[in-house]
């Protein structure tokens, strides 16, 4: 992809109304734009990352065994009546009337959806148990949108939701759903804490959520130290870290003793990046969703449901990896593979190697962002710096007349010359 013609509208100055680093970086590296309170158009820089972070989820919930299906954003207000939520979810429920006058609602979560749609599918016992999982937009009206993607009103949601004939089968599925939070996270290169949460207006009686751990997080935690040793590639990590005392202050504070002593009991600031919830037979039971037992009877599933923040992974990601140059993306997710940095746009020689790179690369499967603009070395470094692709790769006169080119690694910012012929050999492989 050639940046010369590609919208990448980059900024030194750093916006005054962005409170925290992920929402200056993403707003400076041309990212997103916001087009009302809360509410972001995603450019292709941030939309490719966007995709990537979706991707790494959606393969995590199918190796998990969920299977993907699409909601709409638009739903009835009698869906909600029948689980009773309908009146009190709240204003953050954007809630208005279509052209024949039907109440509807702008989707801020698809509990009642699921279940009703699972009801007019599923007759038998054999049909669970199931998970069911999209990637989805959703809005809630938030009475003071901030931190760009980290609290807006609009925002990209994978939710799941998990129906089981018992409640040993539930926990099983919550369990799946919690291993493969663990796995989502590190694959995006991510550490999360997962603590124990308060149910709200989802309802049930377990609940976790996760996060990450960054010092501009907006919920204070308190947890085991021991946390932070766990080996998160170990099968064994999932029971470990859920039987660790995790909890956020409001929690903390209101419990009559903290089973941590107090030389293990840590403190830091998380962002909130994932909440799940077994909730039993609350939404089934009032939305009557039925199927037949094995011995002929009636039986009353029990759900469960997982969420993730898509678009706010993006926020968390930015805070957690990034320097003073700019943005620092984990390869899993980056929204090109490698920055090519020609410095004689004007050189035949120079352009003719540039192109050549980039053909070959990207025959190989790799994305490539080449900077074939008509400006200073210093701005082009800026700007790669910036956007925090993983590698650099540096072609200019003088490199090319010894053979060689420049590699940097952004997160590090090792750099050294090499052959061209070896560079393409590493990406190549």
């Amino acid at each position: 992809m050639l940046l010369s013609r590609y919208l990448l509208p980059v900024s030194r100055e750093t916006p005054s109304d962005a409170q925290i680093v992920s929402h200056q970086l993403m707003l400076r590296a041309g990212l997103v734009r916001q087009t009302a309170a809360g509410i972001y158009a995603w450019l292709p820089l941030g939309l490719r990352v966007l995709n990537n972070i979706a991707r790494v989820v959606r393969q995590e919930q199918d190796r998990a065994g969920a299977i993907e299906l699409l909601m709409p954003t638009i739903q009835a207000a009698d869906l909600w009546r029948q689980s009773g939520r309908y009146d009190a979810y709240g204003p953050e429920m954007l809630r208005f009337a279509d052209r024949h006058g039907r109440e509807m609602l702008y989707g801020p979560t698809n509990e009642e959806m699921i279940t009703a749609l699972f009801r007019d599918c599923v007759r038998s016992y054999r049909d669970l148990p199931r998970t069911l999982y999209h990637i989805q937009w959703k809005f809630r009206d938030e009475v003071r949108p901030r931190f760009g993607v980290m609290r807006g009103r609009e925002f990209l949601m994978k939710d799941a939701y998990s129906f089981d004939l018992t409640a040993e089968g539930g926990r099983a599925s919550y369990d799946a759903q919690f291993t493969a939070y663990l796995k989502t996270f590190a694959a995006l290169g991510l550490r999360a804490v997962p603590v124990r949460a308060p149910t709200g207006p989802i309802g049930g009686d377990l609940s976790h959520e996760f996060h990450i751990l960054a010092d501009t997080g907006e919920s204070e935690l308190f947890y085991d130290a021991a946390l932070d040793d766990v080996d998160l590639t170990n099968p064994d990590a999932p029971a470990r870290l859920r039987s660790l005392y995790a909890m956020e202050a409001e929690e903390h504070a209101r419990v009559a003793h903290c089973p941590v002593p107090p030389e293990r009991l840590a403190s830091r600031r998380g962002i909130e990046v994932g909440h799940i919830f077994f909730f039993g037979t609350k939404y089934s039971d009032a939305m009557g969703l039925k199927v037949q037992g094995q011995d002929g009877t009636q039986v009353t599933p029990l759900m469960g449901s997982y969420g993730v923040g898509v678009s706010r992974l993006m926020g968390a990601i930015i805070e957690a990896s990034h320097d003073s140059a700019g943005i620092i993306w984990p390869e899993s997710v980056a929204p090109f593979d490698i920055g090519l940095i020609n410095l004689r746009p004007d050189d035949a020689a120079v352009a003719t190697a540039c192109a050549g790179f980039e053909a070959t690369l990207e025959a190989a499967g790799k994305s490539v962002l080449h900077d074939d603009r008509e400006a200073r070395p210093g701005e082009k470094f800026a700007t790669m710096d910036l956007i925090g692709l993983p590698w650099q790769v540096t072609i200019g006169p003088k490199g090319l007349a010894s053979g060689t080119v420049e590699l940097k690694r952004r997160a590090t910012g090792e750099k050294h010359e090499a052959s061209l012929e070896s560079v393409l050999a590493k990406f190549a492989e």
